[in-house]
């Protein structure tokens, strides 16, 4: 019976792990695929930011809503829901027949993954309780949260290159048809037993405060850091989330626990993955510009060359997150894979104009992957780790809207930095400009980009090392009895 009961708690991971997948996988999916889209859907170069900003901005926005929700109405039916959204939204976009249709698509998208990703997450953390268990249950996880998004990169290219970009979007009808099958057999049902009401006022104004957010720092990516509405957005944002936090002190019924985000080592954590992903999303956007534009890789090609950085992260995850976290705890961990990512991205300071992929860009990927391997299972465990049963969807929550808050602000801070430096390096006034001196200033934008991704990186090593704390992390006991 113990043996039966072990076996399913691994197929119940396959089917979260697959639920995640599905959800990182838009985040870049479609990336490839925007120039095909864009002829066949008639829309300018200026909106195509937009198919990937709806998303963005539904998916940040809602995620403590949708953390909740999966507490109130329990894993298994925020699953069952969010899959069946996200389908219905995949087949509206890949069925598209104009701009406004397929942006609509890819934000009703965003919504129910808000819902997708810390239901998956919460059913991950209260179904794995036993340490060991739990540290190679949550490097699997890791793993596929740090490959994700260079996997959709890959998928992106092949799809749009042998089938039709339109696939890039039907393709989530099989991952949620295998996911539902797997749901109704695997995952565990039932509710809390101390269900609370939702926050209503909580809800408006995290869900306000974090769209005032994402959008500012996407329309930073569109319109620059001089523009009034990235900088109102912003500021709006900003001050909305400290009346967030200001009421979820008083709430009988918060949103978001506050003692989620108060703990030593779940704050270092969540810090850790902040960074993290000010760095990567952006690093994946600048190399695969890199790999395109410079190099003149195809998409397919440049989807198969971020295909190191994944087996990386892969063989760090499983070799070293997997055995290690539980006899260690996260500090020897990710401060030493913040540490290596760092070191991966001044490797990527130094990529030259001319094609040399196996000797400036391989070695900084395989760099950064082992890095990541040892950041993501440790930390996104150590985030979700001891939170009560009735939490683990609002700490899973705040786990996702921490990655999606540092992703939008490193895609539009080291984006426009990037551009920034180009624009200076080229010559004033020139009324004809070389296509060599035209790389070398795209190539040194990119370089300067690459370097303020090391600071992040070094950042939340320093940081993490002082805040993680030493040892294995303790789960709720609580964990154990509550399977939904």
């Amino acid at each position: 019976m113990a043996e039966h009961a072990r076996t399913r708690k691994w197929w119940t991971l396959s089917v979260l792990g697959l639920t995640q997948l599905m959800v990182l996988l838009d985040a870049t999916v479609i990336n490839i695929a925007l120039p095909r889209a864009e002829l066949s859907l008639h829309f300018s170069n200026g909106n195509r930011q937009w198919v990937v900003t709806a998303y963005a901005l539904a998916f940040g926005s809602l995620m403590l809503l949708g953390g909740r929700l999966s507490d109130l109405w329990g894993r298994r039916t925020a699953l069952y829901v969010g899959l069946g959204g996200f389908a219905l939204a995949s087949a509206l976009g890949g069925a598209a027949t104009s701009f406004d249709m397929l942006v609509t698509a890819r934000a009703i998208q965003g919504l129910f993954g808000a819902l997708l990703a810390p239901a998956a997450l919460a059913a991950l953390s209260v179904t794995f309780t036993e340490s060991k268990e739990r540290a190679k249950a949550f490097a699997i996880f890791g793993i596929i949260g740090g490959s994700g998004a260079a996997i959709g990169l890959l998928l992106g290219g092949a799809l749009t290159q042998w089938a039709s970009w339109r696939w890039c979007l039907y393709i989530n009808l099989v991952f949620a048809a295998l996911a539902v099958l797997g749901v109704a057999i695997f995952v565990p049902g039932g509710r809390s037993p101390n269900r609370s009401r939702l926050d209503v006022p909580g809800t408006l104004l995290g869900s306000v405060g974090l769209f005032a957010i994402v959008y500012g720092f996407s329309h930073a990516w569109m319109s620059g850091w001089g523009n009034v509405v990235t900088w109102g957005s912003i500021a709006v944002g900003v001050v909305i989330l400290v009346a967030f936090v200001w009421w979820q002190k008083r709430s009988d019924h918060p949103l978001l626990p506050l003692r989620i985000v108060t703990n030593r080592t779940r704050g270092g954590s969540l810090i850790a993955l902040l960074l993290t992903s000010v760095s990567l999303y952006a690093v994946f956007l600048l190399l695969s510009y890199y790999l395109e534009e410079t190099l003149h890789f195809s998409p397919l090609r440049t989807g198969f060359a971020f295909m190191p950085l994944v087996i990386a992260i892969s063989l760090s995850g499983a070799f070293a997150s997997g055995r290690l976290l539980a006899r260690t705890g996260p500090r020897p961990l990710v401060p030493t894979g913040l540490a290596l990512a760092t070191m991966g991205m001044v490797l990527f300071t130094r990529v030259p104009v001319t094609p040399d992929y196996w000797g400036h860009v391989l070695p900084g990927l395989l760099v950064t992957g082992l890095g990541l391997g040892l950041i993501f299972a440790p930390a996104i465990a150590s985030a979700t780790s001891g939170v009560a049963p009735d939490d683990a969807g609002a700490a899973s929550a705040t786990v996702n809207t921490f990655q999606q808050i540092g992703g939008s602000i490193g895609t539009a801070l080291l984006n426009t930095i990037a551009v920034t430096v180009t624009l200076r390096a080229l010559p004033h006034r020139s009324a004809v400009l070389s296509t060599s001196r035209l790389a070398h200033a795209v190539v040194h934008g990119y370089s300067v980009a690459f370097w303020w991704a090391a600071v992040f990186f070094g950042l939340g090593a320093v940081i993490s090392l002082i805040m993680l704390e030493s040892g294995p992390t303790q789960s709720d006991p609580a964990l154990v009895e509550m399977k939904s």
